[in-house]
């Protein structure tokens, strides 16, 4: 392409860039700032534009003189866009996204300055592998890792820089990453997907998972908000006295948007856009000052990239706007916590989404073996699915009487468990033609009409199915979506891969029909998964010992939840679907476990400093305030002045009273906090963290707040929830 081709699109870009202000439809601002098929059109040569499609839909390697193409043509856009810098933006192990910004500049070997970036920068670069987290997989002296282009998720412009998607691997080979497991396991879903898929449609080459994830968040004013050390420290309010009015007039809930939050929607919105962030939804949560944004349904790997973007640019239009955004689960004692639910189903290169029902009975009896596979992936690996989404941020929250419960169950419909039930009671082997039309017409045929009216949703159920798709409810907030979806992927991947076996069998050894192989196949997965379907209260104790008698997990903390990695079982299943190693495993175990330790042990830091330096100095100053009150008094009534200051007398001792338990428990939980820091086993360690020095918060938060009631408002040193929850 031309130099002076480049210089008219980029006059045209400029001009885009000054127009959008004035524009109103988004969709003709839609992903202006991504190298989407329309900008490699623009950009990239018809070969080069090939071989990416072809990477994208078939996973073939990219050689490297396109990669110079393509390095060229990505080049040449951004900086038409005004880009001064390029990065690789990865996943590592934090929950978080890292970059590394390099300038489109050299120098030639004359000292000439020039704009350069090749097909090499733009597949491969190397980081420090060492200083992310990686297990004790990587010493310390052993730094090298890299980062390496991922082309399913297209190149954005953030600001002034050009972002690559990329992995993150080791020296040695291992994923240090989210991204890298996620993209082997939706690989695995897409093979095992289109094998089934087939039966039904010679014509499917390729299944993509799908995710929509609903991101609820928190808003608070930035000042106030930087005002707490907790809340700027840990992300939410380690003590607070809940306000006299929170959520318990339900008036919050889709009512009408503060006008300065609108404010900050808006431009959240048009930021995304033009990121090509499909955001769709938004309105105010249950909670006082919570709110949710949802998008429209993508590709699970897209989708995930687009989460963790979203995430840093509410962050930093939040602060124009001078607020600041709490994703932490559970900021606010005695409000709702918020989630991140995902949505998640599987859509074929033909257009069907392999979750919903049809209109004839072989499109139901597809929908039924996806529908039936997913229960009993769930059923057989509920508790490695509880695993993805532990932290110590989401123990906070699960069970709380706002979201699932700790235990997983799958909640479907009365209409639909009574479509399983009677399939249950089909003939073991052939079927007759009368039992085949009596299934196809009356039982099969009908899942149409039955999901037109199906039962109300169950808001109590971790894994509930929702018409088209299963939405799974008990991801955090602040989590990187790509790790329960891994998980969900492998597992379903797992199942597909078994089914299809044991209905060839059926075919190849018993003489069956495909239906017939199938409809007897799904008939023992719905016997033997049944322990995981509920209708029920997720949240009542008898469904915690009713759960215990099927034999369903119940971890309730993440050390507990994450022990499941490490099992034979799991190991397994992740190597033979070749999503993670033993090695890689056993780090990602660690590495959890080293992030629940280290989040625990900066609480009870934060914990201590508050105590020493905002608690108990405030508490002393109010309180000789009424003791300076009292002597005034006594001097001038002499001995009555007793019955006169009988209030502030009490006062007084109830302030000591719980300042004396509230040093007792801090200083109990730092001696505990040293004792674990002095462990070297992460297992141990974690536990104690657990079971030793996060158990003191509560308790010291107890007396905390009972101060916070009885100080006078002008001496407490923190923003209290009255302050912080509600918006004008």
């Amino acid at each position: 392409m031309s130099k002076q081709r480049f210089t008219a699109i980029g006059r045209s870009n400029k001009r885009n860039r000054i127009e959008i202000k004035e524009k109103a439809r988004r969709s003709e601002y839609f992903g202006m700032n991504v190298f989407n098929e329309e900008k490699m059109r623009q950009f990239l040569t018809q070969e080069a534009f090939d071989q990416i499609k072809a990477s994208v839909n078939s996973g073939t390697k990219i050689d490297r003189k396109i990669a110079d193409q393509v390095a060229e043509g990505m080049k040449a856009w951004a900086i038409s866009m005004g880009a001064t810098h390029y990065t690789h933006w990865f996943q590592p192990l934090t929950n978080a996204t890292a970059e590394k910004h390099d300038a489109f500049f050299d120098l030639t070997l004359d000292g000439k300055a020039m704009e350069k970036f090749g097909g090499g920068q733009l597949v491969q670069q190397e980081s420090d592998a060492s200083s992310f987290p990686n297990g004790g997989i990587r010493n310390t002296f052993e730094a090298r890792g890299y980062t390496a282009w991922d082309p399913t998720s297209p190149a954005f412009l953030y600001g002034a820089t050009l972002c690559i998607p990329t992995i993150f691997v080791a020296y040695t080979g291992e994923a240090l990453d989210n991204k890298a497991p996620l993209l082997r396991a939706l690989n695995a879903m897409d093979e095992a997907a289109t094998a089934v898929a087939k039966y039904f449609d010679k014509s499917v080459t390729k299944v993509n998972a799908t995710l929509g994830w609903e991101q609820e968040y928190f808003l608070v004013d930035k000042a106030l908000g930087y005002s707490r050390p907790d809340i700027s420290l840990t992300g939410r309010t380690l003590i607070g006295q809940s306000a006299a009015k929170g959520q318990q007039l339900d008036d919050h809930y889709f009512g009408v948007i503060p006008i300065r939050v609108l404010n900050f929607m808006k431009e959240l919105e048009k930021e995304c856009t033009k990121l090509g962030i499909p955001v769709k939804a938004r309105h105010n949560e249950v909670a006082p000052n919570q709110f949710e944004l949802a998008p429209i349904f993508e590709e699970t790997n897209l989708a995930v990239d687009h989460n963790l973007l979203l995430m840093d640019v509410m962050e930093k239009v939040s602060d124009k706007h001078n607020f600041k955004v709490l994703f932490h689960e559970k900021p606010f004692a005695g409000i709702n916590g918020s989630g991140k639910h995902n949505n998640w189903s599987l859509a074929t290169n033909t257009g069907v989404n392999l979750l919903s029902p049809g209109s004839t009975p072989m499109k139901n009896l597809q929908f039924l073996t996806f529908f039936v596979n997913t229960i009993k992936a769930v059923d057989t690996y509920e508790e490695l699915l509880r695993s993805s989404i532990a932290s110590a941020s989401n123990d906070h929250r699960l069970g709380s009487s706002e979201a699932p419960p700790a235990i997983l169950s799958i909640f479907i419909g009365d209409q639909l468990n009574k479509v399983l039930n009677e399939l249950e009671g089909v003939t073991n082997g052939k079927l007759s033609p009368e039992e085949k039309t009596d299934l196809k017409l009356n039982v099969v045929g009908k899942i149409p009409e039955i999901l037109l009216d199906n039962t109300d949703r169950n808001r109590t159920s971790p894994f509930a199915f929702t018409g088209n798709k299963f939405e799974m409810r008990g991801v955090g907030s602040k989590a990187n979506c790509a790790k329960p979806m891994m998980v969900l992927n492998t597992i379903v991947a797992k199942q597909l891969q078994i089914f299809k076996k044991e209905v060839d069998a059926l075919i190849e050894k018993k003489g069956l029909k495909k239906d017939e192989a199938i409809f007897n196949v799904l008939r023992e997965y719905i016997k033997t998964s049944k322990r995981i379907r509920f209708e029920g209260d997720g949240y009542s104790e008898a469904w915690e010992k009713e759960a215990e008698a099927r034999g369903l997990s119940n971890n309730k903390n993440t050390p507990s939840a994450l022990q499941v990695l490490t099992s034979k079982e799991s190991i397994s299943l992740f190597k033979s679907m070749n999503v993670l190693s033993d090695v890689e495993v056993r780090m990602r175990q660690e590495v959890e476990l080293e992030e629940y330790i280290l989040h625990i042990q900066i609480e009870g830091r934060v914990f201590n400093e508050l105590i020493y330096s905002y608690i108990i100095p405030a508490a002393v100053k109010y309180q000789n305030k009424l003791v300076q009150n009292i002597n005034g008094l006594k001097s001038i009534y002499g001995d009555s002045y007793k019955k006169m200051a009988a209030s502030q007398l009490d006062i007084v001792s109830r302030i000591s009273q719980h300042m004396e338990v509230i040093k007792e428990k801090t200083d109990a939980m730092v001696e505990e906090r040293k004792k674990a820091n002095k462990m070297v086993d992460v297992n141990k360690k974690a536990y104690a963290y657990c079971d030793k020095v996060r158990v003191h918060f509560d308790e010291i938060r107890y007396h905390c707040d009972k101060l916070e009631r009885l100080v006078g408002d002008e001496y407490w040193p923190l923003a209290k929830y009255r302050e912080l929850l509600f918006i004008k």
